[in-house]
């Protein structure tokens, strides 16, 4: 938590030093409007995530069971952990640079320069080197990931529906499924897992359909909100 608080502490002064603003450009202000909309995005890219654990399960004939470890406190801590993760992130590749960006560069190209840093990101973040495959698909998927991210707050200068999609994803992967770096949370696999073999087809859509209904729903809606013009004020 210390090290997004001095995020916005830097946030601020990078905003103050080039534009003479404050943070009210990150659009934190709680308006009812920004609420549903996270709830929406929240809601709707949890459903997308779920569908990977339906689809496994019905391919892949894998079973889940419930974490005999799993308690209230242990879980407050993995929807607490993915929290800071997400807003770490999120005031990163959204936040005070991406805002400069735009007003610099023009809002295609800060889009384009904020996927690319996002995707590279995970690389380091995920300790891919060495393994030029799994590089290639991690840059992939968090490329577009970055694109459906960047977009959202350049609809809207807000930072909600990035963090509601981020969020939503996250919290689905690693606390509910237990697919992350803090171990098993809520539901895990049963195991040792099924023998099955499926075909590249069957396969492909296992791994890769949740994140292309999740790229797409989300998208469509972004692309059917109305511009939101930038006060800097939040509001």
């Amino acid at each position: 938590m210390i090290g997004i608080i001095v995020q916005l502490g830097i946030s601020w002064l990078l905003v103050w030093f080039f534009e003479k603003g404050n943070l009210g450009f990150l659009g934190f202000y709680p308006t009812k409007k920004r609420l549903s909309d996270f709830l929406l995005f929240l809601f709707i890219t949890a459903l997308c995530c779920g569908l990977g654990a339906v689809l496994k399960t019905l391919i892949a004939k894998q079973q889940w069971e419930l974490n005999p470890q799993a308690n209230f406190l242990l879980i407050v801590k993995g929807i607490w952990w993915n929290i800071k993760a997400v807003l770490f992130e999120e005031l990163i590749f959204r936040g005070v640079l991406f805002y400069i960006l735009i007003k610099k560069i023009g809002t295609t190209g800060a889009i384009l320069i904020s996927s690319i840093a996002f995707g590279i990101y995970h690389w380091f973040s995920q300790n891919l080197f060495g393994n030029p495959v799994q590089m290639a698909i991690m840059f992939i998927t968090t490329f577009i990931m970055g694109l459906v991210l960047a977009y959202s707050y350049a609809k809207t200068f807000s930072l909600y529906i990035s963090c509601a999609i981020h969020l939503g994803w996250n919290i689905t992967q690693i606390t509910m499924l237990s697919q992350g770096p803090i171990g098993n949370q809520l539901f895990i696999k049963v195991m040792p897992p099924p023998v099955v073999t499926v075909s590249y087809f069957s396969y492909y859509t296992m791994v890769f359909l949740p994140m292309v209904c999740l790229y797409g729903i989300n998208f469509w809606l972004i692309k059917n909100k109305k511009q939101q013009v930038n006060t800097a004020l939040g509001k």
